[in-house]
């Protein structure tokens, strides 16, 4: 029986800098950075989640054939590819402090049903959600 989410995959055009951009603006943890075979694998995650964790996985590894690996290079880099939505507990003050680190935003904090949305773009080009629930929104009632 499936018990949650473990690691998620988040495309990486350059392992070492994209570890810096979580780690470095977006206040996140290394939880692994090893050698494994001919490929690096570097896994990071939010300080108070540590149950789930983000693989940053290179494209000229192994695991996608040369045209493939090119075919993802060009989506992540144009920013075609959403990776995931962060919860947080004031969306407008995290806009700030990552916005006064580099962070590149190309959503600033807007209202929205389910709460306050913000959305920005990793180092690679990978956008992600920035995302403050309403408390009055209850997601298994009104979406399940």
């Amino acid at each position: 029986m499936i018990k949650g989410l473990g690691i998620s995959t988040v495309w990486s055009l350059d392992q070492q800098r994209t570890k810096a951009f979580f780690t470095e603006k977006l206040d996140f943890e290394v939880r692994s950075d090893l050698a494994v075979g001919d490929m690096r694998w570097i896994t990071v995650g939010a300080k108070d989640q540590p149950d789930v964790e983000l693989a940053l996985m290179s494209l000229d590894g192994p695991g996608l054939d040369p045209e493939s690996a090119e075919a993802m290079k060009k989506l992540v880099a144009k920013g075609a590819l959403g990776a995931g939505a962060f919860h947080t507990d004031d969306c407008r003050r995290d806009f700030e402090t990552f916005s006064a680190r580099g962070v590149e935003f190309v959503q600033e904090p807007k209202e929205r049903p389910y709460g306050i949305e913000a959305i920005f773009r990793d180092d690679n080009g990978n956008w992600y959600s920035l995302t403050e629930r309403s408390e009055k929104l209850d997601f298994s009632k009104d979406f399940g």
